[in-house]
């Protein structure tokens, strides 16, 4: 549910035509939907609420710091990879103990800002990483809390690229090695052993390989706490998918009346990674049509975003619902959406029947808040665009559309070019 409607024709973001905002901030633009993201975040909140729980907001699927903030505010945790989502997190307000950090390639420098700054814990990936985590630890003469990464080797049925949680990916620690792990974590002088996290994808549209990948951790889980590991933090990861068709994924109200009763009244702390599901559909791009274009047995409408801009659809060959700002009564068109990238694989649709569009009109290219800006970048030294947030009829940009001097601003020139 979001709250990005036609009245009258006309799109709305919440209470304030996107048109409006188009031409006030100019395009490409994204906009984002207060009352959308804080409606996603309490479904998980009110879902899980029988049950102790923290909310871990995947800060890959968009580190925009107004988003962060509006979640920080609501007692929202935060789910890293990196040091520069930890100085987000932190920035946003965020409680260091709603914090877990995750990651394959997590440095010493990154280690010693999340040791200092005091997380919850880390998701530790493999032996390497357990054991520098450790000697981190000890020149820093404290204990690092860490769960492990468990691989529960279970097929999330999603694209390739965003499945995590089988044996041949680079992600967590198989789960037929993950006791000998446990004994090495236990055995480090500088290690608090205090979680079990496992994640298996994103995106995923069904429950079954939730309960499934949970029934496993489950089975490990007890068999740890059965050798006095005291198991207190359970991570089952994120990944609940968002509709941009015509899926209907489960909501967490769903996801949490089949997993609570396989959990069954452990004594622990449930942690809950979502990202996608909390910001994907609080968000669209608006674009401008620049040109048509009639080729050789297929039309092209050509705007003004390109892939640096959503990456999704060429990375991914994700689809996108793109509807027209304006409605009108013209026929339909089947055209390829494409952008000015100097690249084949820039297209945010290919043989999409849309309401037939005019130079210069605007389209929405929906569920873009999670994975759109935090991907794109500056390909063909195009300025990173504008996002603007709206809660009812007040809006307000978050992010201001970068220029061409911000293109060079961090460049230097050696002295033997001057």
């Amino acid at each position: 549910m979001h709250f990005f409607t036609y009245r009258g024709g006309e799109l709305y973001a919440e209470d304030v035509p996107v048109r409006l905002l188009a031409e006030k901030y100019g395009t490409p633009l994204y906009i984002y939907s207060y009352n959308t993201v804080l409606r996603h975040f309490k479904a998980y909140d009110e879902a899980f609420k029988s049950y102790p729980h923290i909310i871990c907001y995947a800060l890959k699927a968009n580190t925009n710091g107004a988003l962060l903030k509006l979640l920080a505010n609501n007692g929202c945790g935060a789910d890293i990879v990196s040091g520069g989502e930890l100085f987000r997190a932190l920035r946003a307000g965020m409680s260091p103990q709603r914090i877990v950090y995750a990651g394959v390639g997590k440095t010493e420098a990154e280690i010693r800002a999340a040791l200092k700054s005091r997380i919850l814990m880390f998701n530790v990936e493999s032996e390497d990483e357990l054991r520098e985590i450790d000697r981190v630890a000890g020149l820093m003469r404290v204990k690092a809390p860490i769960a492990l990464r468990i691989n529960p080797d279970i097929d999330a049925q999603t694209h390739p690229y965003i499945s995590t949680g089988m044996k041949e990916h680079k992600f967590g620690i198989s789960i037929k090695d993950a006791l000998q792990y446990y004994r090495l974590a236990k055995s480090l002088k500088h290690i608090a052993v205090v979680g079990l996290q496992k994640h298996i994808g994103s995106q995923i549209i069904k429950i079954a390989p939730f309960v499934d990948a949970l029934e496993k951790i489950l089975a490990l889980l007890d068999r740890l706490n059965s050798s006095l590991f005291k198991i207190k933090y359970l991570d089952i990861g994120g990944g609940l998918g968002i509709p941009y068709d015509d899926e209907k994924p489960p909501v967490p109200a769903d996801l949490a009346r089949r997993l609570l009763p396989i959990i069954n009244g452990r004594k622990l702390t449930l942690i809950m990674e979502p990202g996608r599901s909390i910001v994907g559909n609080a968000g669209i791009l608006v674009t401008k049509t620049l040109y048509l274009k009639k080729g050789d047995g297929k039309d092209f409408v050509i705007v003004d975003a390109g892939m640096n801009d959503l990456m999704r659809p060429s990375l991914y060959d994700a689809y996108h619902q793109i509807i027209p700002v304006v409605q009108n009564r013209r026929a339909s068109m089947t055209s390829d959406v494409v952008g000015p990238i100097c690249e084949s694989g820039d297209f945010l649709a290919k043989k999409r029947k849309l309401q037939r569009v005019q130079k210069g009109e605007y389209l929405a290219v929906m569920s873009a808040g999670a994975y759109g800006m935090s991907m794109s970048s500056s390909y063909n030294s195009r300025p990173q665009i504008a996002e603007v947030m709206v809660k009812g009829m007040s809006h307000s940009p978050v992010r201001k559309r970068a220029t061409y001097e911000d293109l060079v601003k961090d460049e230097l020139m050696p002295g033997f070019l001057k």
